[in-house]
């Protein structure tokens, strides 16, 4: 299925965040979120990809268990958690080359889900499922623990400036949370391109009991095959930016 591309609607505009309000942390800063909610445009045919396949490959958010073999058209395998998939450009790729393999796949950017959607349609992608919503409400109420193979979070947002490095996904609780969640040899796979959160991720994930680095001797793994590199990635690289993978599961 093909679906052309031009620019639509623009999406409402986000309300600026600040700091602090009266002295005391913004609301929307009291509570580890995993996303960061942009504005952006859709296009007629991310709008078409929604109308025409949302209800095949959109999981609605609920609060409680998801049967995962059901989400999936009764299709049995392991289960990736994808965690912020911006365009879609990597997740389409390694549910192709990993066919065998569920991908539940959480982003709020609503141009991202409309893209990702167009992908499935046009690479006739069948073991992706879209979750619209925060992937930490996710993970606390429609996944069980100990049911994921893996958990996939690319380039997330590195919140630069030092008074929002608490704002980070990689934070000690929220790793817990996703280790548990993980079966015995479950693996997460992070990736980023900033050097400073590389450094925290590696140090979060390093603490953290349940899990083992893949790659003890430096730190940080060799970028795994299915991983592609995506055009931003790669133009970075040409100019010399560094990126870091760093690859931990799950003991026995």
């Amino acid at each position: 299925m093909n679906i052309p591309d031009t620019v639509s609607n623009d999406l409402p505009p986000v309300p600026p965040e600040d700091d602090a309000t009266d002295g005391k942390p913004h609301p929307l800063h009291r509570r580890l979120k995993s996303f960061v909610k942009r504005a952006g445009r859709t296009t007629d045919g991310q709008a078409r990809a929604f109308a025409e396949l949302g209800p095949l490959f959109l999981i609605p958010y609920t609060p409680e268990p998801l049967d995962l073999t059901a989400a999936f058209g009764g299709r049995a395998g392991p289960t990736v958690l994808e965690i912020g998939f911006g365009m879609g450009e990597a997740t389409a790729h390694i549910a192709t080359v990993l066919p065998e393999t569920n991908f539940l796949c959480c982003e709020v950017h609503e141009p991202g889900v409309g893209a990702l959607l167009k992908r499935i349609g046009e690479q006739s992608i069948s073991n992706i499922r879209i979750c619209a919503h925060d992937a930490v409400d996710v993970l606390d109420h429609m996944l069980q623990p100990g049911t994921l193979a893996g958990v996939h979070v690319f380039f997330p947002d590195p919140w630069h400036k030092k008074r929002h490095n608490k704002r980070r996904l990689i934070q000690p609780e929220f790793v817990t949370k996703l280790a548990q969640h993980l079966r015995p040899g479950g693996y997460i796979h992070c990736a980023t391109d900033w050097q400073p959160y590389a450094e925290q991720m590696l140090e979060v994930l390093g603490a953290e009991p349940l899990l083992r680095n893949t790659a003890p001797d430096t730190g940080y793994a060799d970028k795994p095959a299915y991983r592609p590199l995506t055009k931003f990635e790669n133009r970075g690289l040409k100019l010399g930016h560094g990126v870091w993978d760093l690859v931990f599961e799950k003991r026995a």
